[in-house]
């Protein structure tokens, strides 16, 4: 519905004797509303305005549309570009701050009088408030003022500068923002059922220590406040300032965010983000018996998913308040048992605008962003999880119940964390929530070299300048919140190469954060992750700064072992020394065989059915012309490109989906596998899915029972049979008492079968043989070990179920054929 505001007039407020110099500092900056002559100007009880008086000796007059966006606005159509701006003044010796305000100014309380008396330098300049479509664009005068609102009165205190954030201590709730550069800050609040904002500007001789800017209010509410903050500061672009008071800014130590409640909600996609809090709830209950899992790092089996795509379709047979939510991941339990992993990792689950590409005309403006990496705050779970629409407070709860559910059945969890980048994109098209307006030259990486433009070693736009002190301490703060509130396991770092840049963008070799993680006592329990490269090209596979405690994303596993399965020349080499731990990069110091997380498939890239579907991406669908996604994927199409009903194709590329996960499996290191390549998931070619919140992200139930009996049977058994498996993960590299290569023909570019055989020392020796020719292979198999014989437990060329059988086939002789793209396994048996 659209509203009409209309001008109108204010007087200055004097908030002491002119000789004062600290009210002097003030003058310039505030007004307050009156319509008698009285003394009354000097009372410490001050009424806001609507009106921001940037001069203490000449007026302004707003000029307003018919936006519902005003100065006291419904909480819900706040929009943080477009805020009229309305102030209380600092307190001075007393303490005590009325807190009124307006939606619209009654008569009353301005007084016509007040405006006849108005002399001609004190008329006021419009200032506008856009609505969303331009043709709705108007201004009028504001004559019959109707409504006024009135908050309570607080008590305010100078406040503590630590911690950051918001805090509860004796005497209030307590505010407190870094901002180096800031000239202003300016706390904004929501009340509980109130649609309208208070505005507290803060003293910078009071509410500063150092670089800190801090508040302490007394009998604030307890919880369901809202809060974020205006800065003001230089405005020297060059300098690499991106300052913009017009702009209400998240409070980057924010532990619950408050934004729309339902995920995908289009209808309100141009909704504002705030800070909030919550000191009402008490302590979340882990329950007497509980405990964390500490699986050791060679145990795992890492499940990759996302928490939307898992239970988002409606063939989750979930109900729909829990679709596509922390607690829907719990109902999925049985699911992770029966599949076999140990541990989840999570895609971002800090809050995010998933509706971000949406905010403005563009070529991806369809598109919902929904896997996350596009961190608005670094402490807050993504409240649109949470089910029924609950908000944060819920989020911040039914997380911690998946965490307890998951830990009960034996499962870590591991997230994945993106302190390279933020969603505020670039200086083109900045989308400005919080770092951009409270300190751009601090928290980004900003070439003063070139008019203070921002470095995009992220291809997001901005890279997050995270060995700066400030900036690596929020990083910290961050992780160590996630493992003392939420119980994680782990963290995967997204673009971890970024951590390794200077300040400047400049590579460094033993950078600050790296270390400081893996010595941090409260992260010490914690696995970490690498993804070892950025996209500024630095690729630090085998090389990342670690102190023996990093792990990596092994992108030349990936590599390696894709193009080996599909039958590229020359590769049998590379694929011996991937499935034997990779020690040409890790056998380092003392880093070990499970420090490299071992993947075929990722969430980045085609899934594993697409992987022997498709030569090329077809990635028409994400609005770029094709021109995103990787196009190095050493994929195979197995002769059709994307679906067909030919019987011949379909066994190819099962047997070949097979044989990626048997290899999977054998491997020495940390197996990951994706979420939904259990059942041969489809993104119908879509290398880069990021933006379809549909059937293409989303695990499709119905299509996992289809293949319960076949596909996902073998899947399950495999990563089973690693589990009661020792001889698969080892706690050091292979030396040559425990594995015998069976070949002789290694530097035969043209060869594409390799056999070898793994010792347990105990006469469980376990016998493998990879086929990537296409033709068969007459294999001679190995004497088994003394009383012993030879079991068939894996031939991927057989269909289900005798493609695994758990205790073996016996009867196998000297030799045996291996069919063409195809793998087998043999276990010594008594």
């Amino acid at each position: 519905m659209k509203r009409e505001m209309r001008a109108v007039h204010v007087q200055p407020f004097h908030v002491a004797d002119k000789n004062d110099p600290l009210s002097a500092s003030f003058q310039p900056c505030y007004s307050r509303i009156s319509n008698k002559k009285s003394d009354e100007s000097r009372n410490p009880i001050f009424t806001l305005s609507l009106c921001l008086i940037s001069q203490f000796s000449s007026f302004r007059k707003i000029k307003m549309t018919a936006s519902p966006v005003v100065a006291i606005l419904p909480a819900p159509q706040l929009s943080s570009n477009n805020f009229n701006r309305f102030f209380i003044a600092p307190y001075r010796a007393t303490p005590i701050i009325g807190l009124n305000s307006s939606r619209r100014p009654s008569a009353e309380l301005f007084g016509q009088n007040s405006f006849s008396k108005t002399r001609e330098h004190h008329k006021i300049r419009p200032a506008k408030v856009y609505a969303r479509r331009a043709e709705e664009q108007r201004v009028i005068e504001e004559e019959a003022p109707q409504m006024l609102e009135t908050f309570p009165s607080f008590e305010v205190t100078p406040g503590l500068a630590h911690p950051l954030g918001v805090s509860e201590i004796e005497s209030g709730i307590n505010f407190a923002i870094f901002s180096q550069h800031a000239s202003a800050v300016t706390l904004c609040v929501i009340l509980p059922k109130s649609d309208g904002m208070i505005e507290l500007a803060l003293d910078p001789q009071k509410n500063r220590t150092v670089n800190i800017w801090h508040i302490c209010i007394k009998e604030l509410p307890r919880g369901d406040v809202l809060y974020g903050y205006r800065i003001d500061g230089p405005q020297s672009w060059h300098e690499g300032h991106r300052f913009d008071n017009s702009i209400v800014l998240i409070d980057p130590y924010a532990k619950l965010i408050e934004g729309r409640r339902a995920f995908g909600d289009v209808s309100n996609k141009i909704c504002s983000f705030f800070g909030t809090y919550d000191f009402n709830t008490l302590p979340f209950d882990w329950g007497e018996s509980y405990k964390l899992p500490n699986i050791p790092e060679k145990d795992l089996v890492i499940y990759e998913m996302n928490v939307r795509a898992f239970t988002a379709d409606e063939s989750s047979g979930l109900d729909p308040d829990q679709q596509g939510s922390y607690l829907g991941v719990i109902e999925k339990i049985p699911h992770l048992l029966e599949l076999g992993v140990n541990a989840v990792e999570l895609l971002p689950v800090f809050e995010f605008d998933e509706l971000e590409l949406q905010r403005r005309p563009n070529p991806r403006d369809h598109m919902i962003n929904t896997w996350g990496y596009s961190t608005i705050n670094f402490f807050a779970p993504m409240s649109r999880y949470a089910s029924c629409a609950g908000g944060p407070v819920s989020a911040s709860r039914e997380f911690k119940q998946m965490v307890k559910a998951l830990h009960d059945a034996g499962i870590e969890v591991i997230l994945d964390v993106v302190y390279n980048h933020t969603n505020e994109a670039d200086d083109k098209n900045p989308y400005t929530t919080s770092f951009r307006g409270i300190d751009n030259k601090v928290y980004y990486m900003v070439d003063l070299n070139n008019n203070g433009q921002l470095l995009n070693f992220s291809g997001c736009g901005n890279t997050f300048n995270c060995n700066h002190p400030v900036v690596m301490e929020l990083i910290l703060e961050s992780l160590r919140h996630w493992v003392t509130e939420y119980h994680v396991d782990g963290f995967r770092f997204d673009l971890a190469s970024v951590l390794c840049r200077g300040t400047d963008g400049t590579p460094i070799n033993a950078p600050p954060l790296v270390k400081a993680i893996a010595k941090d006592s409260v992260l010490s329990r914690c696995k970490i992750i690498a993804e070892p490269w950025d996209c500024g090209g630095l690729y630090l596979v085998g090389k990342f700064p670690n102190w023996d405690r990093w792990a990596e994303w092994n992108g030349k596993y990936r590599d390696d072992i894709r193009r080996f399965i599909k039958g590229d020349a020359g590769m049998k080499g590379n694929f011996a020394t991937r499935v034997a731990g990779s020690a040409d990069l890790y056998r380092v110091n003392k880093r070990k065989p499970y420090h490299s997380v071992n993947f075929v498939i990722a969430h980045d890239g085609f899934t594993l059915y697409d992987l022997v579907s498709y030569n090329s991406k077809h990635n028409d669908a994400n609005g770029e012309g094709g021109n995103d996604g990787c196009n190095d994927n050493f994929s195979w199409n197995c002769g059709i490109e994307g679906e067909t009903s030919d019987p011949n194709i379909c066994a190819l590329r099962s047997r070949q989906m097979k044989n990626f996960h048997l290899a999977l499996m054998i491997s020495q290191g940390t197996p990951m596998m994706l979420m939904g390549d259990e059942y041969g998931h489809t993104r119908r070619g879509n290398n880069n899915s990021y933006g379809h919140d549909t059937a293409i992200n989303n695990f499709q139930w119905g299509q996992l029972e289809a293949k319960k009996n076949d596909h996902f049977r073998f899947f399950s058994k495999m990563i089973k049979f690693r589990q009661s498996h020792s001889i698969f993960k080892k706690e050091n590299f292979l030396d040559k008492n425990e594995i015998t290569w069976l070949e002789d023909n290694w530097y035969n570019e043209e060869s594409r079968f390799l056999a070898f055989t793994l010792h347990d020392g105990n006469g469980g020796d376990i016998y493998l043989a990879f086929n990537a020719h296409h033709f068969s292979v007459k294999a001679a198999i190995p004497s088994p070990p003394r009383n012993r014989c030879w079991h068939r437990v894996v031939d991927t060329n057989l269909k289900s179920p005798d493609d695994f059988v758990t205790e073996g086939i016996a009867g196998i002789g000297g030799t045996y054929n291996v069919a063409p793209y195809s793998a087998i396994l043999l276990e010594a048996k008594q």
